[in-house]
């Protein structure tokens, strides 16, 4: 047993030791508390003078709590004695200051209080930055618990405050005190074009991690100072982010620079927003033609002509046979009906836009005429991929289809009238025009195609003469009953076409219909698409409306369960919204009985079957979360922790989910995870994982996952399914041979593209219960992934829209946010010159001043203006 120590031997601490200087410092301030206790109170003044001297020369900075405020620490009571025998208000001001300094050190919260006690008060910021914290953190702890005069003098305090922060470089302190106490709009009092762009930026990033309604609150500030600014473009981000039209105009209306409205026009057509302007105004044509995305087509064709990279590509020169093991070659050359309806997808995606192919240009009838059944369908229907947003040629080109004696070639005939039309408006609406006709005829499939045609074409775009036209289907529905899928692709398509609009009228129209369903309509497998495009009305907007609710409350479970899940997380789409999610959570944990073959030895509660709801909640988890990198990475974690515990119907919705994450964004921690999925002894995990991997590396012709789905497609070359869902992924990865994205997030991932959500969407809940859908007869619902299609490029022009030939950098992009100075925004950059190709994590920048872009963000069509300061 060890000994006890002997007290002689125990160490007692020193006092520590000052130095010369220190105890020269000490001993003042001694002095000068001894003064105010005991002198003359005439003197105090100066007294007190001395005093604060010595403690602004030590406050300014504060890395450690500075020499006069320790040496104050036992003076502090003596101090507020002192404090109560003030001579004259000056005196007492001055005295209540230091105090209120004094207390920093003494953490005891008298700071604030102190303050509040000067009449006048002094300059905030003659104390330095860490007194102004100090105070900034006191009066958010005390301010909702103040009122009258109180919280008047507080208010004037935070003005200030706000003044000091924005004048020394700490405009982030402000915002953060302003939106803690909810007094924002005081910015746009104070912020100066200096600290605007500073402000800007972190506004944009706190609107991410703010719940409704204060993130609409920030965004409002944000516009509002873009304005004061005349930050154009900003603004115009920003009100495309609000969703608000009267907005838009007033800001496209404003500029007076034509130069600036072409800008804000190609921003506009980037989101798929045309809006209605005057015809009187002299601008309308021109305006009009960019919003509307006339010249798509012919720039997307220049671009590809000068990457050389116009020559048809096969569906052989994806599959990439020869590098296959050659045991299993045999096998993978049988000419089925499956591989070939394979073969006019990838075909499809791989030259999508270009105009031109190998298989359908010369003679399509050739090739619609191996395929079977509904294959002729989606066969005829990849002719509107190839010729897509070329109009003049791509009609011509399909008219011979329409009067086709076969219903299924003019239903993928009608369908890729549609696709073809998708993203353009066009004043004579020919889409309208050739589709409208076939919308009550005989055959259900030519309806079908007819109806999804329309939605594609004019997804976005809340036009009138499409919603009424398709709105007739359900008057005649209540007059009389109309076959289901009908309804539900009739729904699906006013869903597309209305997103995110909210409009009153469709949503009135959707619920009567829902009131008159039974109950052999509610198990129709298709009836999710109806929730979708009743959910698609709302998205983005942050709330269900009460009549909405209402109604789905009335639908028996499990049914109701699908619905009002499918209608919420449309509605929150994008917003990252925490309670959201763990309310989805709370879903996904709920575990439910399978029904067995033998009924009696299994209890089973119909009712209880949320797997179609657990389904659509775990890709609504991803839909929600997809607009926030950290958001999204925790999902990922929380996906992965659904793999392993929860039940069939939810891994099988997990590779969905993933892929809707990180659409076109080839992240190598997900695409190992959906390797491994797309090997698994599920069949329908395999097929979704695969699909995922597709939407992942959509249009990067990323190497490895090439080479993963080449391997892929040996492992599964003995079942056509999963082969099936391999060709639809590796024609997906080569995407326009590469010139084309499926993110539907742009500009700095700061705007998500409602309409490119909605197609995404629509494909992702097609593949939940694939075997009675796409792999049986819906496969044509893989077109929607047209809309969310758009060129990955970067293209300049200069003012009268001549291509400009520019040297850029490229780089990866940089978070800047609360930066000081001019941080660099991209690492790893390298030069090119436009037009370039840009991935969705990379950014770029002018490489010379020899221009001024009309935007600060590089992406898409950009005007460049000549700098008049350049000196070459």
């Amino acid at each position: 047993m060890a000994e006890a120590p002997n007290s002689a031997t125990l160490k007692v601490p020193k006092k520590q030791e000052l130095s010369d200087e220190d105890e020269v410092l000490k001993e003042e301030l001694n002095t000068l508390v001894q003064h105010l206790l005991y002198s003359d109170k005439r003197s105090h003044k100066e007294t007190l003078e001395m005093m604060a001297n010595h403690i602004r020369a030590s406050t300014t900075s504060m890395t450690s709590v500075p020499k006069p405020l320790k040496f104050m620490r036992e003076h502090y009571e003596s101090m507020k004695k002192v404090y109560s025998e003030m001579p004259d208000q000056d005196t007492s001001n001055m005295c209540a200051d230091i105090i209120s300094v004094l207390s920093m050190a003494m953490g005891n919260g008298d700071c604030l209080s102190y303050r509040l006690l000067q009449e006048p008060a002094q300059p905030v910021g003659d104390w330095g930055h860490e007194y102004v914290r100090h105070l900034t953190a006191e009066i958010v702890a005390k301010y909702p618990s103040t009122s009258g005069k109180t919280r008047a003098q507080l208010i004037d305090l935070v003005r200030q405050i706000t003044i000091y922060s924005v004048k020394n470089n700490a405009e982030i302190d402000a915002c953060d005190l302003l939106m803690e106490i909810e007094q924002l709009p005081l910015l746009l009092e104070y912020v100066d074009d200096a600290a605007y762009q500073r402000v800007s930026i972190y506004l944009m990033t706190c609107y991410n991690y703010v719940p409704a309604p204060e993130n609409l609150t920030i965004l409002d500030i944000a516009f509002k100072l873009s304005r004061k600014f005349e930050q154009y473009t900003q603004s115009m981000r920003l009100a495309l982010l609000l969703n608000n039209r009267k907005m838009l105009i007033e800001i496209l209306k404003e500029p007076k620079d034509l130069t600036t409205k072409k800008q804000l026009a190609f921003l506009l057509a980037r989101q798929q927003v045309c809006l209605e302007l005057d015809e009187s105004d002299p601008d309308f044509d021109l305006l009009t033609d960019i919003m509307s995305n006339t010249n798509l087509n012919k720039h997307f064709l220049n671009f590809a002509r000068q990457l050389d990279i116009m020559e048809p590509r096969t569906a052989e020169d994806i599959y990439k046979s020869h590098l296959e093991n050659t045991k299993y070659q045999s096998k993978l050359r049988v000419d089925s009906a499956k591989q070939n309806l394979a073969i006019s997808f990838v075909n499809g995606f791989v030259n999508a836009g270009f105009g031109t192919d190998k298989l359908l240009s010369d003679d399509a009838n050739k090739w619609i005429y191996k395929n079977k059944e509904y294959g002729m369908m989606s066969s005829a229907a990849s002719i509107g991929l190839i010729k897509l947003w070329d109009i003049d040629s791509g009609l011509t080109m399909i008219d011979q289809y329409l009067y086709s004696s076969d219903p299924l070639i003019k239903a993928g005939a009608l369908l890729a009238s549609g696709i073809i039309n998708c993203g353009i408006r066009n004043e004579v609406d020919p889409a309208h025009a050739i589709l409208s006709d076939y919308i009550f005829t005989n055959h259900d499939y030519v309806r079908i195609g007819a109806i999804l045609g329309l939605g594609i074409a004019y997804a976005g775009s809340n036009r009138n003469i499409a919603i009424d036209t398709l709105n007739n289907v359900f008057t005649a529905h209540n007059k009389k009953p109309i076959n289901i899928d009908i309804l539900c692709m009739t729904a699906l398509s006013i869903g597309l076409i209305c997103v995110g609009t909210s409009n009153d009228k469709i949503m009135k129209s959707l619920l009567e219909t829902i009131k008159r369903f039974q109950l052999t309509d509610l198990e129709n497998v298709n009836m999710r698409f109806f929730w979708l495009g009743l959910g698609l009305i709302q998205l983005g907007r942050q709330t269900v409306p009460e009549e909405v609710t209402s109604v789905l409350n009335k639908i028996v479970e499990p049914y109701r369960s699908v619905a009002k899940t499918t209608v919420e997380v449309c509605s929150f789409a994008g917003t990252g919204d925490v309670l959201k999610i763990q309310q989805l959570q709370h879903l996904c944990s709920d575990h439910y009985e399978i029904p067995g073959t033998d009924a009696e030895d299994q209890k089973y509660d119909k009712e209880k079957d949320l797997s179609t709801a657990q389904a659509i909640g775990v890709i609504g988890i991803a839909l929600i979360s997809m607009g926030e990198e950290i958001g999204a990475e925790m999902t990922v974690r929380l996906l992965g922790n659904h793999l392993q515990y929860s039940e069939a119907c939810i891994r099988r919705s997990v590779p969905l989910a993933l892929g809707l994450l990180s659409a076109s964004n080839p992240k190598l921690n997900i695409l190992d995870v959906l390797s491994k999925l797309s090997h698994d002894a599920d069949n329908e995990v395999a097929q979704n994982a695969t699909f995922a991997m597709g939407l992942i590396g959509a249009g990067t012709n990323n190497a490895r996952l090439s080479a993963m789905l080449r391997q892929l497609a040996q492992y599964h070359n003995k079942t056509p399914e999963n082969l099936f869902a391999v060709r639809i992924a590796q024609g997906l990865t080569h995407l326009g041979k590469g010139t084309l994205t499926l993110c539907p997030y742009h500009n700095n991932r700061l705007l998500m593209n409602h309409v490119a959500v909605a197609g995404l969407l629509t494909a992702v809940v097609a593949f939940i219960n694939t075997k009675e859908s796409i792999l049986i007869n819906s496969h044509y619902l893989l077109f929607t992934l047209v809309l969310a299609m758009q060129p990955r490029t970067l293209i300049t022009f200069d003012k009268d829209l001549n291509e400009l030939h520019v040297p850029v950098r490229i780089g990866t992009a940089l978070d800047v946010v609360g930066q000081a100075g001019k941080p660099k925004t991209i690492t790893g950059f390298q030069t090119q010159t436009t037009p370039v190709l840009l991935a969705m994590n990379e950014r770029a920048e002018l490489a010379s001043d020899e221009y001024i872009p009309e935007t600060p963000v590089l992406e898409g069509f950009v005007i460049l203006n000549k700098n008049p300061n350049f000196v070459n």
